[in-house]
């Protein structure tokens, strides 16, 4: 069932990028995934679990990202992570949307009623706030002194996602050179 889910879920991210989520239908999703309808519903219940899963899934994918950058060497390590930010979030409008809180038309948007777990069992995924306190959590696990730097770092990103630089494709060394001159007061 594991490989059938993940299939799942690539087919209605694939299904989310031609058409908006309301048009997405459950037995689209199967198909493009090669597995029956009835896998589908087993596997999330309803469409509003394969919603909240895949949000779960994306805003995994992110955090498995910015572990990824805090790895890098200090003291480039708040630059990875800001420039991770802002690339996942140019790359994926559900990215964007988590971490910017701003759902677009179109897309699968949060439960986020009290108790509200459907068939899944799935709790909302997390809030803007709640992915920046998770960053600046496995920041401090990495290195104590950089959980503010990667904060500020982290701030810097949202805004260059929230405001980005139309059509500039410097925009990443632009956000760079923010974050690094920020953190550098920090130290």
């Amino acid at each position: 069932m594991p490989r059938a889910r993940q299939a799942l879920l690539e087919a209605a991210h694939r299904a989310l990028e031609d058409r908006a989520w309301r048009s997405v239908r459950m037995a689209d999703v199967a198909a493009l995934a090669g597995v029956s309808r009835q896998t589908l519903y087993n596997a999330f219940g309803t469409k509003e679990g394969l919603a909240g899963a895949l949000l779960r899934r994306s805003a995994a994918d992110y955090l498995a990202g910015a572990d990824r950058a805090l790895t890098a060497p200090e003291p480039d390590r708040p630059a990875t992570v800001a420039l991770w930010t802002v690339r996942a979030a140019r790359q994926d409008a559900l990215v964007k949307a988590l971490l910017t809180g701003y759902w677009e038309d179109g897309l699968p948007r949060p439960d986020r009623r009290p108790g509200s777990r459907g068939r899944t069992g799935g709790k909302p995924p997390p809030t803007p706030e709640e992915l920046l306190a998770l960053v600046r959590e496995r920041a401090a696990a990495v290195s104590p002194g950089a959980a503010a730097r990667c904060e500020i770092a982290f701030r810097i990103a949202l805004s260059c996602v929230i405001a980005p630089v139309p059509g500039d494709d410097a925009a990443d060394s632009r956000a760079l050179r923010l974050v690094r001159e920020a953190t550098r007061a920090v130290r």
